[in-house]
């Protein structure tokens, strides 16, 4: 199943990456991914993993990142203690795909999906993928995108898609300004239903219907005439994105306390944001 999930992953970037360079090329652009290799350091030398981030900078997306990695080892023991199955064995292995779209439009949203594989004496997955409008939400987007996940959730079960999109909303919240960040999707986290297959099923299916909606949503706005004043707020709304992966996101936490590239890690993060 490691195996598996390591090479779906890879496939899934393959994918989002092709067809995010042929947008790129529609809006006018000639801008492509620039892949960069990664090893994971250990404390003795070991082989300890890696991956690789792509990342494209061009005039429809301003920056997109779509990263894989898969990395192994022992977590630090204080860390340890708060992953389950690792509490009296550190061991680990995780692997899994994020992704991140930061568009030049203010009118197009920018999105997140990520989904993982994770293992230690016990072995689950998790993910999800939400959507953040940078100006008024528009209404038609986030429909399509909760349908999207909505019929990927059914597939598997009727009780998933109301928990998961829940779950997405309490995630993806800043308490600290009494706001969701944007309209949300769903989360997961500790998938283990007993049947592994149909769990990295589901997983499959979550980045598929990302994939197949997402395009749609940037090319419906990504030619929209747009102001300097919706642009000053796209930056201003970017702001929110940053304190949130900076302050509660856990697949940062998780990222930096395993030793993890920082580069990768923080991807996710604007080329450009403002505070008022």
């Amino acid at each position: 199943m490691k195996e598996h999930a390591k090479i779906w992953f890879e496939a899934l970037r393959d994918r989002l990456c092709a067809t995010f360079e042929i947008i790129e090329a529609e809006g006018g652009g000639n801008a492509r991914f620039e892949r960069k290799a990664w090893s994971r350091p250990s404390d003795d030398g070991a082989d300890a993993g890696g991956g690789v981030t792509a990342i494209m900078r061009g005039v429809v997306f301003e920056k997109v990142g779509v990263n894989v990695s898969t990395v192994y080892g022992r977590f630090a023991p204080e860390f340890a203690k708060t992953v389950p199955g690792a509490e009296h064995d550190p061991r680990f292995w995780a692997s899994g795909i994020s992704v991140v779209a930061h568009m030049a439009n203010p009118h197009v949203p920018a999105a997140h999906m990520n989904t993982r594989h994770i293992v230690t004496t016990k072995s689950w997955f998790g993910g999800g993928a939400d959507l953040t409008p940078m100006l008024a939400p528009e209404p038609k987007d986030t429909a399509d995108f909760h349908a999207a996940l909505k019929t990927a959730c059914d597939r598997f079960d009727a009780g998933y898609y109301p928990r998961f999109k829940a779950w997405c909303d309490d995630y993806f919240t800043l308490p600290h300004r009494g706001e969701r960040r944007g309209v949300g999707g769903i989360f997961f986290d500790g998938l283990d239903s007993g049947d592994k297959d149909r769990d990295f099923a589901f997983t499959q299916a979550v980045g598929m219907a990302f994939a197949e909606v997402y395009p749609q949503i940037i090319r419906r706005h990504m030619g929209t005439a747009f102001s300097p004043a919706e642009r000053q707020a796209q930056l201003e709304r970017r702001g929110r994105y940053v304190e949130f992966n900076l302050l509660y996101d856990r697949g940062t936490q998780f990222g930096l306390r395993t030793g993890g590239n920082a580069e990768a890690i923080l991807m996710s993060l604007p080329p450009e944001a403002r505070w008022p």
